[in-house]
């Protein structure tokens, strides 16, 4: 069986989407193993793909630095692998990249499309349009290593089971939300009380809401929330990430920024209304298998000013996120 070593080692939304993608090409390629090289928290994202096998990297710890990399690079060779997909292309994956290359592996690398995503978030002569969804640029490296390979960019329901104490939820009848609210950058988030009134109006319509999310202020949020309002369920730290998938597979629809509550929604195929601000779904970040028709945003001359979120986006003296309104959200999720 022949195996691929794949590397992606962050961001959390980038490695879901890269397992969307594997799911596919191994099915697609059933005389392949592939090595999935990432952070350890990541491994549930693959743990149900067959033929993927996780391999951790430890950056701060025993793969730290260069000759960390070269340790890294000692245990992939044990696996007799002469092929190498690249889908992060950063400076740590380029030097594992130049040791596999002196073995005589055959390397491919992600090509980022930088210059295309320089023009659609630059503040003057903006090309506003579609760019090649990040997804695929992930099959183009499988492409280039030789194999064939189509994307079908649909959103089927993976079966998971719930946690016991959600049970009598799911089974109720009633309608499931889930809102990931927060995001690594403060351009990508909507407006607290903004969202706050989002999550009052969901739990007057007797929706019952689960909240998503990580960290100590995330967790003390979503708390608060939770004890104010009927039918809201703080799940921020109480669950691994395997169990998070679980629940969020059994939903009716997620309710997600430009983060990675919308790629794992994508990952265990549930339908994501998603909330756009300084980033645009154009630059090919949008939840594989997810409508461009479920993203919630305000068209302005000025949007995107940035591929990740880090910059602020000025519209007239107004943040780009803050244009979006809540009720454009809920009549998003009434459609």
């Amino acid at each position: 069986m022949k195996r691929i070593i794949v590397t992606r080692f962050s961001a959390m939304g980038d490695v879901a989407m890269v397992a969307s993608v594997l799911k596919e090409f191994i099915t697609q390629h059933g005389d392949v193993e592939v090595i999935m090289v990432s952070r350890k928290l990541f491994a549930p994202f693959f743990a149900d793909i067959p033929r993927v096998r996780f391999h951790a990297i430890d950056p701060k710890g025993k793969h730290k630095g260069i000759f960390g990399l070269y340790h890294l690079f000692r245990e992939l060779k044990t696996y007799k692998s002469f092929y190498v997909a690249d889908l992060h292309n950063n400076l740590r994956s380029r030097f594992l990249d130049f040791l596999f290359l002196t073995s005589d592996y055959s390397v491919r690398i992600l090509d980022k499309g930088r210059s295309e995503k320089k023009a659609l978030t630059r503040s003057e002569n903006k090309v506003l349009k579609p760019l090649k969804p990040m997804t695929e640029r992930y099959a183009d490296v499988f492409r280039r290593l030789g194999y064939s390979f189509k994307l079908d960019h649909e959103l089927p329901r993976v079966n998971r089971e719930t946690p016991e104490n959600y049970a009598t939820i799911f089974a109720s009848g009633v309608k499931t939300i889930g809102i990931a609210p927060f995001a690594q950058h403060p351009y990508k988030v909507f407006p607290m009380a903004k969202m706050e009134d989002l999550i009052r109006q969901l739990s007057e319509k007797d929706c019952s809401v689960f909240l998503f999310g990580g960290g100590e202020r995330e967790k003390e949020i979503c708390a608060n929330w939770s004890n104010q309002y009927d039918h809201v369920i703080n799940t921020v730290g109480q669950y691994s990430l395997a169990q998070e998938l679980d629940i969020i597979a059994n939903l009716d629809l997620m309710v997600s920024m430009d983060s990675s509550g919308m790629h794992m929604a994508s990952l265990v195929g549930t339908r994501c209304v998603s909330i756009w601000g300084a980033t645009h779904p154009y630059a090919g970040f949008l939840g594989y298998g997810q409508s461009l028709e479920d993203c919630v945003q305000v068209a302005h001359p000025a949007r995107p000013s940035s591929v990740y979120g880090n910059k602020s986006c000025d519209c007239d003296g107004v943040e780009a996120i803050d244009l979006v309104t809540v009720e454009m959200v809920v009549e998003k999720i009434n459609t």
